[in-house]
């Protein structure tokens, strides 16, 4: 089917919200968050480091002390230190106060103890203490259904948006009123003269609970969205009414939606950090997904620069899906698993809003092997 839009017809749409538009009183009121150095893409644009460790999976089971080595081993690369609190004081200082984004979502691939107990252990090495780090995903429903509650060492705390999923998905509380976007994408089931309905409201969490986001996806495909690594963690978690960017098989807009709502200032300027968990990975039939599809990479990906991360996701994923036999994602046609179209532009358009370097061919990759 031929494309409904130009790329500069799109590119002109997203600017209208993800740009100056947003910093003028009749759109939205001027962020709380400051751009720093450490806004995305933050203090390496451009850098990935990928920590291959064959022990990190044994017969299924995440392994703590290879976990341990792994993210020693990725903050080291990545910060050109040791790996150890060096490497933290970079990004967080002692008065910080830390949420820590999971995803919690597929019962095949989602986030571990293991790599949440080394990252508040990484942060303790700043100073951080406990007290001062909120676990969030946006609903309570999905830290409930991983028992997430019970992984949080003492002091930690959690958060959530809304108690659970809803197909009415416009309402705020949990959310903040002075933070959000608007875009021309409504669910064809409610009435698109109710703002409402137009705009996607930023979490409380992540406007009022939290100075600085430690971003934590896990590897997976998506089929509306092709992949959902770092930039969708984001953009689908920290705000309400996503549905409206894949309200139907024929009206996907990721492509647009997920940049625009990552550029947002409360996002764009507190998240400093992204460790992306591929122990275990999902290729086909995402976000839930098949546990036919899944697969142990045993990697795990360290870096600021959320576009650089997810195009080289992007890049592994389609290595698994070509070596199973099917296409690359961006060429994927919809099948009785993956139902839509799917947009992995979304990543590069990312990257020409400046949230990160999109270019194979400018992306500094760094492998490590334990």
């Amino acid at each position: 089917m031929a494309a409904l839009f130009s790329r500069k017809q799109v590119l002109r749409a997203i600017g209208a919200f993800a740009g100056t538009a947003w910093l003028s009183d009749a759109q939205v009121p001027l962020p709380e968050a400051p751009a720093t150095k450490l806004s995305m893409p933050g203090l390496y644009p451009g850098r990935v480091v990928g920590v291959y460790n064959p022990g990190t999976l044994v017969k299924g089971r995440v392994q703590a002390d290879a976990i341990r080595k792994s993210i020693r081993k990725g903050m080291a690369e990545l910060t050109d230190t040791d790996g150890g609190a060096k490497a933290w004081k970079k990004f967080f200082e002692p008065d910080d106060i830390v949420g820590i984004k999971l995803n919690p979502n597929s019962p095949h691939v989602y986030s571990s103890p293991e790599v949440l107990h080394e990252i508040v252990s990484g942060l303790a090495s700043a100073g951080v203490p406990n007290s001062n780090i909120v676990v969030y995903d946006r609903y309570r429903q999905g830290l409930l259904s991983r028992n997430i509650p019970s992984w949080l060492p003492e002091g930690v705390r959690s958060s959530y948006a809304a108690a659970e999923f809803t197909d009415d998905q416009t309402g705020i509380d949990g959310y903040d009123p002075e933070h959000y976007v608007e875009l021309p994408l409504v669910n064809p089931n409610l009435d698109p003269r109710n703002v409402a309905v137009r705009r996607s409201y930023a979490a409380k969490f992540i406007t009022r609970e939290v100075t600085k986001l430690i971003n934590v996806p896990v590897l997976k495909d998506h089929q509306s969205a092709g992949v959902t690594l770092c930039l969708k963690n984001l953009s689908h978690g920290l705000v309400n009414n996503v549905n409206r960017s894949h309200a139907t098989l024929t009206a996907n807009a990721c492509g647009t939606f997920i940049p625009a709502i990552v550029s947002m200032p409360v996002i764009r300027n507190k998240t400093v950090l992204h460790i992306l968990d591929g122990t275990k990975g999902l290729y086909h039939s995402g976000p839930e997904g098949d546990a036919a599809f899944v697969w142990e990479p045993c990697m795990m990906y360290f870096g600021t620069d959320p576009v650089a991360i997810d195009h080289i996701g992007m890049i592994v994923i389609d290595q698994q899906r070509i070596k199973s036999g099917l296409a690359k994602v961006a060429d994927a046609l919809p099948d009785k698993y993956s139902q839509f179209h799917r947009q992995p532009e979304h990543i590069e358009l990312a990257g020409i809003l400046g949230l990160g370097v999109f270019p194979e061919a400018k992306i500094n990759f760094r492998g490590a092997k334990l």
